[in-house]
Formats: structure tokens, sequence, C-alpha cells
């Protein structure tokens, strides 16, 4: 009785988060909705790109078809606004040294709660970036969504754990009824390889998955060393492109121009 009043909670909040999305942006398309596994069929972690600090995940509890948690700033939960919705949305909050200066922090029962949802066969989302920016490419990734995956996959053996890569591409980011482009791809599984190349050495293929999610993300986002190459790779693609293209057209014809 108490989960599906969670449930009801968190679907009402979310259908509230597409209303106002909807009125934010002119045009919210999603593409790749079919790599995404659907409510009920095992865990998943929603790894992508963070330009956009709280419009990102909104977007991904929005237009992913899960329940999503997602792990947030502890300091978040301190707003007297955003703290009955995080909750709702069942957001874990978790501390950051950036917010916390110098000195250990505990972050283990937040880990706990990430693996309990996973095991659970339910999904979380991560922005492995570790932060929201406004930088023209992918930032450096850190391991954590490559960490917390193989450490559920370890603990709860049998927990099949599959990792769709997410790309978030902005039209104008802060500009009032722009568009945007959610675009998921095609899932990384924890399958027996993965876990026998952990057990034999886990520091090593930490990184190796870490950099396979980076390769997915930029691949489903436009990435150049500079805001000025951005912006000739749009001038570009606006001559070149046929008339009527959509959306995601426009999105990959930026990333072939690049």
């Amino acid at each position: 009785m108490v989960h599906c009043c969670i449930v009801l909670l968190y679907r009402a909040v979310r259908a509230v988060l597409r209303f106002v999305l909807g009125l934010f942006f002119r045009r919210v398309r999603v593409v790749g909705e079919e790599q995404v596994p659907v409510e009920g069929d095992g865990a998943v972690i929603f790894a992508g790109n963070h330009p956009n600090s709280l419009i990102d995940p909104a977007l991904i509890i929005a237009h992913s078809g899960r329940i999503v948690h997602f792990a947030a700033k502890d300091v978040l939960f301190k707003s007297a606004l955003l703290r009955p919705v995080l909750l709702a949305l069942g957001a874990i909050p978790i501390a950051r040294k950036k917010d916390h200066g110098p000195g250990p922090l505990d972050n283990n029962t937040a880990f706990d709660q990430l693996f309990a949802v996973l095991a659970g066969g339910r999904a979380i989302g991560i922005f492995p970036e570790g932060i929201s920016h406004d930088q023209s490419q992918l930032q450096p990734l850190k391991t954590g969504a490559a960490r917390i995956a193989f450490g559920v996959a370890k603990r709860h053996p049998g927990t099949v754990v599959r990792i769709v890569p997410t790309g978030l591409n902005y039209g104008r980011p802060k500009r009032f009824r722009s568009s945007v482009l959610v675009q998921y791809g095609a899932p990384v599984t924890l399958d027996a390889g993965w876990m026998q190349r952990y057990a034999d050495d886990e520091r090593e293929t930490v990184r190796a998955l870490t950099e396979l999610i980076d390769g997915r993300i930029r691949g489903l986002t436009v990435n150049a060393t500079d805001w000025e190459t951005i912006r000739v790779l749009d001038a570009m693609r606006r001559i070149y492109q046929p008339p009527g293209i959509s959306l995601e057209a426009r999105v990959e014809l930026s990333r072939r121009l690049n």
C-alpha cells in the first residue's frame, strides 16, 4: 500500500514536470525510447551529459518511461521549495567535497540506497561529469557510474545492470521556448564477461567501462573545443541541411560536420 502511494506521488510530480517542461520548451523531442528497458524489466542506470543543471534530471524523469531515482547534492535538500519535490521523486542526498570543504565525507548510506534501488530492479540516474557546466564539450567522466554498476552486481549476485547512455542537446539551454533533443542510446549490459573482467582487475575494468560510457555519450552529443567552433558548425549545418529535417537529424548533421 505504501509503495503504491509512493508510485502515485512520483507519477503526479512527473506529470507536473512534463507540463512545466512543455511550457518552457517549444519542442521536446525524445529519440531512442525503444532502447530503454520498460518498467519492471530490471535495473537501469541512465548516464548522461549535464549541461543544464536541474533541467537535465527533470527531462529524464519526465521522458524516460521509468521511475528514476537521482543522487542529488545534499545541500539542495535544505531548500524549503526543493526538498518536498526531491523526496517525492525519490532523490538520494549525497555529499560533495565542493559543498563541504576538506575532510572525510560519509556517503555510505547514499550508496546503500542506490544499491538497494538497483537490486530491486529499478532505475537511477547519474551525470558522470560530476557537475553541471556550460562548456562546449563533455567534461572528463568520473568513475562513479561504473563503480555503482559493478558494486551492486557484486553485492547482489544475479542483478543484471544495464547502463543507458543519454544525450541532452539544447538549442538554447536558458532561452524560453527553445528546443531540446533527449536521445537514448543502446544500453551497455554488465554481463558475465564484464563481471569476470572486474573480478580479474577491478581498477582497469572500471576505467574501461567509464571510457565506453564516455564514447557512447559523445556519440549522442555535439562536442567541440570551443563555442566558436560550435557556432561555425551550426552555421554550416544551416547552409547544408535539407529543408524540413527533424531535430535529431540536425544534431546528427552537426556531429558529422564536427
